[in-house]
């Protein structure tokens, strides 16, 4: 994974993308027990992750304004808040770091800047489910994988029941239910379901919503995708006629730059499990911080991740 001074990077390019790619799918598995944290809401609320437990299941997704596949999530997003909150489940967006900083919007240099961020997004994409930011080093979002869209719904004892390494409401939605008709039918808090996590791409919506989300990042935020993905064009994204024709079909251009980014994913992923059976170990191999304490994003102060 990335290193702590390089969590907010400047530009994405390719190592950035392999940085971020090479520790497979990173933070708690199926099963594990969910870290703790302590956030503050757009609304100033502060929220503690363990209020939940023995109360209500969580879905945590996350995401930044910048990020393609986050964008493309939200209305699913909304849909599944609308029919599933007040069932047991609290719903929490967890902003993080710029997928695809730019000139718009820059990697985060403090946390006023990372709340001007969230609230644009949450504007702009209409996002109904609480939105909590994390801090400006990403101390809940290292423990959660670090990915740019990942998704944990973690159950009543404080355990993860099923991850997605993209959040897709589609296969969430599917899992909270199995997860609700499990704690009804059992009586028990903790399950894992629906195979515990879906690590697939969804390649379609992100390719149609790319352009709105690396525009809000800005030129410099197309320029550095089109490049790492290998797009031919890239510089003259600066040029107004090609800006133009990439703005009247965006779908065609960035599907290309989808596809490509799904294949190197999967190549990534299928490094990172064949390491594991080389070196005969279940955890995973890169994981960076397992043994990092987790910094209170409210009051600074040092604590363990604590399962919950």
């Amino acid at each position: 994974m990335l290193g702590f001074s390089t969590y907010n990077y400047e530009h994405f390019n390719r190592e950035v993308l392999e940085g971020v790619g090479q520790g497979g799918f990173p933070g708690p598995e199926p099963g594990q027990w969910a870290p703790d944290f302590k956030a503050t809401t757009l609304d100033g609320q502060s929220i503690r992750l363990s209020e939940y437990r023995g109360q209500k299941n969580v879905l945590l997704v996350f995401g930044s304004a910048t990020c393609p596949m986050a964008a493309g999530s939200i209305r699913g997003m909304n849909e599944l808040y609308d029919e599933l909150r007040g069932k047991d489940i609290e719903f929490l967006f967890v902003y993080v770091r710029e997928a695809h900083p730019g000139e718009r919007i820059r990697a985060h240099r403090s946390f006023a800047q990372k709340m001007r961020a969230a609230r644009m997004m949450r504007d702009e994409e209409e996002i109904d489910m609480p939105m909590v930011v994390d801090d400006v080093r990403g101390f809940i979002h290292r423990k959660y994988s670090s990915l740019p869209n990942p998704a944990f719904l973690i159950d009543k004892s404080g355990r993860v029941a099923y991850r997605c390494m993209w959040a897709q409401p589609e296969k969430l939605g599917k899992a909270m239910e199995e997860l609700l008709e499990s704690q009804h039918g059992r009586g028990t808090d903790h399950a894992v379901v629906d195979g515990g996590q879906d690590l697939t791409m969804p390649v379609t919506y992100g390719a149609l919503v790319s352009y709105r989300a690396l525009e809000r990042g800005g030129k410099q935020a197309i320029i550095d995708f089109r490049r790492t993905f290998g797009i031919p064009g890239g510089v003259a994204l600066a040029d107004s006629r090609m800006a133009k024709s990439i703005m009247e079909n965006p779908g065609r251009v960035l599907a290309i730059a989808a596809v490509t980014a799904a294949v190197l994913a999967g190549g990534l992923y299928a490094g990172f499990e064949l390491r594991k059976r080389r070196l005969g170990v279940r955890r995973n191999p890169y994981r960076a911080y397992e043994d990092e304490e987790v910094r209170d994003t409210e009051t600074g102060t040092d604590y363990g991740a604590v399962g919950i």
